[in-house]
């Protein structure tokens, strides 16, 4: 998601494409992008709900790609009266027409008729319309009013029309869910699209930089990747020249570092009360790294169950947060919860705690190498389908899961339907992984463990993804069946 300079010729999935023409250029975003184009083609009127946190590029990616076809589109003030909301769309509208100048809407009723003579009154096009409404959620505040009359202009006027496309937008993840997505009133049902855009992954992430000329090191990226995630407004602070320890130094510990208070305004933007979300990150960055079952998160933040809790976790999930996943303790099946968030967990690691120090002092202590551990296994679990894909297994049906025992475990496990079984060893090092005799006896034991606990009768691969590979002698020779390094990850 980023400018790119005039006169640049470029390949994209195959197609070359020259921007002396084209101002911006979308990055990433395949399946969103495809989305956007089948409500283009589509029959019907379309009611698009777009959400995400803060910083993702929801706003970039609706007005770029439908930059031709929006006729109205309003930006909700963070905080703002009825009355300064309602002032605020007439100026909008009142950029786009002057038909509706002297008029003084006395509710959002009134609005959304203007809003609909205005619609009315466009000169005929072969192409949809686009209506968008950014920050929803700022505007349609308890008591406003914005809500149901919204609703009534969906259902009245632009759902008996097919040349319509309606866009809502928010960071807000707990009103979007609640009150757009599952409402169960007005809107009930009559979402035909819904977005839910996440970071960048890492190859798209490559692909930004090579984009802004600034390309890196995958080692580099890595890095850069493990302490900010994929947030395309943080890297696009990252600076030409800079090495990943003097980026991170100047954006998180210089003073007055750009993502020093990040975490807490990323929580106040996207929940109503940040307060007991906050609680389940904290609870989920200081206990055990591989996850937290329910009831220890339950115990640990010190709450009965009630759906306020319940209600809180589902919505670290859909924001991306905390993820949810499947693990085996021996023989019985578990459902862990780990912080998902390259950012919040080195803020809660790294940021909050040191605050005030250099980096380039930091990142020589021991706890930086167990973070990199913990943090690289994180990115290999959130890049698995590209791990699959070096494997060349992506089209074979499996599931994947974690395992351990009193003696030893599997940071991921590829459980396939061709009777195979990846057991993946992540490990972040500077340098090629060396395998020893003693380093060789916990694999050993790790296989021969899992085979007996999980009763497996299918063969089981040893899968090694390090950073730049597991450098070769008599003990990687003997149980290492693929060495993938890290740029598989990166597509």
């Amino acid at each position: 998601m980023i400018g790119v300079p005039n006169n640049v010729i470029i390949t994209i999935f195959g197609t070359l494409i020259n921007y002396s023409t084209m101002a911006n250029i979308i990055i990433g975003r395949v399946v969103e992008k495809e989305v956007l184009t089948n409500s283009l083609n589509s029959s019907r009127s379309e009611l698009i709900a777009i959400y995400g946190r803060r910083r993702i590029g929801k706003t970039y990616l609706i007005r770029e790609f439908y930059e031709k076809e929006i006729v109205f589109n309003v930006t909700g003030y963070s905080i703002g009266s009825k009355a300064v909301q309602i002032k605020n769309f007439m100026t909008k509208l009142n950029e786009v027409t002057d038909k509706f100048k002297d008029d003084k809407p006395k509710d959002w009723i009134d609005c959304f008729v203007l809003l609909k003579k205005h619609i009315t009154g466009l000169r005929k096009s072969k192409s949809k319309k686009v209506i968008f409404f950014d920050e929803f959620p700022w505007i349609a505040t308890d008591k406003s009013g914005f809500l149901p009359a919204f609703e009534n202009f969906w259902n009245d006027f632009c759902s008996a029309r097919t040349n319509l496309i309606v866009v809502v937008c928010g960071s807000a993840a707990s009103y979007m869910v609640k009150k757009i997505i599952k409402n169960h009133k007005g809107l009930s049902k009559r979402i035909t699209q819904k977005i839910n855009l996440k970071p960048f992954n890492l190859g798209e992430v490559r692909e930004f930089f090579e984009y802004k000329r600034n390309p890196m090191l995958e080692y580099e990226l890595l890095k850069i990747y493990m302490s900010l995630g994929g947030i395309p407004e943080y890297l696009e602070q990252v600076k030409k020249g800079e090495s990943a320890v003097t980026t991170i130094d100047r954006l998180c510990f210089q003073s007055g570092a750009y993502l020093e208070d990040e975490f807490d305004d990323v929580f106040k933007s996207l929940f109503n009360s940040s307060s007991f979300h906050k609680k389940i990150i904290d609870v989920l960055a200081e206990g055990k790294k591989k996850g937290l079952t329910r009831a220890d998160l339950l115990d640990k933040c010190e709450v009965n169950s009630s759906g306020r809790f319940s209600q809180s976790l589902v919505e670290l999930e859909i924001s991306g947060f905390v993820l949810k996943y499947d693990s085996y303790k021996g023989k019985s099946k578990e459902t862990l919860y780990r912080i998902y968030d390259e950012y919040c967990l080195f803020y809660l690691q790294f940021i909050k705690p040191f605050k005030g120090n250099s980096w380039q002092q930091l990142y020589q202590l021991p706890e930086y190498l167990i973070w990199c551990g913990y943090a690289f296994e994180t990115i290999c679990l959130k890049h698995s389908t590209e791990i699959k894909r070096a494997l060349k297994i992506e089209g074979i049906v499996s599931e994947n899961y974690t395992w351990s025992n009193n003696k030893a475990q599997v940071d991921m496990v590829i459980d396939r339907d061709d009777n195979w079984v990846n057991l993946c060893e992540m490990k972040f090092y500077n340098d090629e992984f060396t395998i020893d005799a003693g380093y060789l006896d916990r694999i050993e034991t790790k296989k021969r463990e899992f085979k007996t606990d999980r009763a497996v009768r299918k063969g089981v691969y040893i899968t090694m993804v390090t950073t730049h590979g597991v450098k070769a002698n008599k003990y990687s020779t003997t149980i290492v069946d693929h060495d993938l390094k890290m740029n598989c990850l990166f597509g």
